[in-house]
């Protein structure tokens, strides 16, 4: 398993390590359940390193990124985050990601982990004009600092005003504890907080400094459990579940990130015929009236009939509640109808309800 700069120190405060995509992470510290409170209620530091990071550089770059990719890159401006897919002729998904713009010719992508090799290869099969597309992952560490207290623990630590740094934006030459870092505000859990990009080596650094001042607010290191249901809570999609190569983005709930009235984009025409003709499947939220504990590929019936599958599902913490996500035909989409649950020799009933099922807390002013 790859190693991130942060393994020693995850060891060292007790994390329980596990392989997730060829990667040795810790998957909690003192309990799942415990840690996604401390992030919801005062702030908690992960560590993302194993995120994948792609250069994109040339005069052509906004260019080819616009054929790349699902949204409207033109509309960027410097310093400025976007959420976008990357998709196949059929509208399939290749991966989501999330894409920083420095200058008109010079971007930065950051992709999923387990697709950074994909990814990063299919880019470079559609390389064309005056663009150079670069793998720099190992160029990187990334560390999210989630929580209502996120901000106040990050401001003690750099001399910039960090309400400079608003809603999907992004300052790159930040200095944190004395450390050069790309801070911006991101994240994948509903709430508020930063992600930092910075040098491997300065990582370790870092991560002890941010929990030192964080201490006396509550700050706690934060497995990829907690990452898990934060991210489900707020109805974010993760890649292999709520989208794949056989899972569109208007079927995932994510037209607003297909901007089908800009130039040609690689799956383009097979996205608008789908919208055209109606979308065959919507993923929706749903919470169990009956006891069971749904569950990732649950088959979902009505009626006894197969009308799709659980995405994601299980205990939502902040609800204290059985939730779930899933992808189901859509005449079965509405908002208050009632589906099957297939857990094993058992069918509970599940309603269907509105998503997110955790209202986000972004600071976007």
């Amino acid at each position: 398993m790859k190693k991130t700069p942060l393994y020693d120190l995850h060891l060292a405060a007790g994390g329980k390590i596990i392989d997730f995509g060829g990667w040795a992470l810790p998957v909690e510290y003192e309990g799942i359940l415990k840690e996604h409170e401390t992030v919801r209620s005062a702030a908690g530091l992960f560590d993302v390193s194993h995120m994948g990071e792609i250069l994109v550089q040339g005069p052509d770059a906004e260019k080819f990124l616009q054929k790349m990719l699902t949204n409207d890159i033109s509309t960027m401006q410097d310093y400025q985050v976007y959420y976008t897919l990357m998709c196949y002729p059929d509208g399939g998904v290749v991966d989501d990601l999330i894409v920083y713009r420095y200058k008109p010719d010079h971007y930065l992508l950051v992709v999923n982990a387990a697709n950074t090799a994909k990814d990063f290869a299919w880019l470079k099969e559609h390389e064309e004009g005056q663009v150079i597309v670069t793998d720099v992952s190992e160029q990187y560490a990334q560390l999210a600092l989630q929580g209502p207290l996120a901000q106040t623990i990050l401001q003690a630590l750099t001399a910039t005003n960090l309400n400079e740094v608003k809603f999907f934006r992004f300052l790159p030459g930040l200095t944190v504890s004395g450390i050069p870092a790309l801070v911006s505000r991101t994240g994948y859990t509903g709430e508020d907080g930063f992600e930092l990009y910075v040098e491997p080596a300065k990582a370790p650094e870092l991560w002890q400094a941010i929990l030192a001042e964080g201490q006396k607010h509550g700050l706690k290191p934060i497995g990829l459990g907690a990452r898990d249901t934060l991210r489900f809570e707020a109805a974010l999609p993760l890649y292999g579940h709520e989208l794949s190569p056989e899972i569109t983005p208007l079927e995932a709930g994510l037209g607003m990130f297909v901007k089908l009235n800009k130039a040609d984009f690689i799956g383009k025409e097979a996205l608008a015929k789908q919208k055209a003709e109606g979308v065959p499947r919507k993923l929706v939220g749903f919470e169990m009236i009956e006891r069971g504990l749904p569950r990732s590929e649950y088959e979902v019936q009505k009626n006894g009939k197969s009308i799709g599958h659980v995405t994601t599902g299980g205990l939502a913490p902040s609800l204290k509640k059985n939730v779930g996500l899933a992808l189901i035909e859509s005449q079965y989409a509405q908002e208050g109808e009632t589906i099957e649950i297939v857990i094993r020799k058992n069918n509970p009933q599940a309603r269907i309800i509105p998503k997110p099922f955790y209202q986000k807390r972004y600071k976007k002013t």
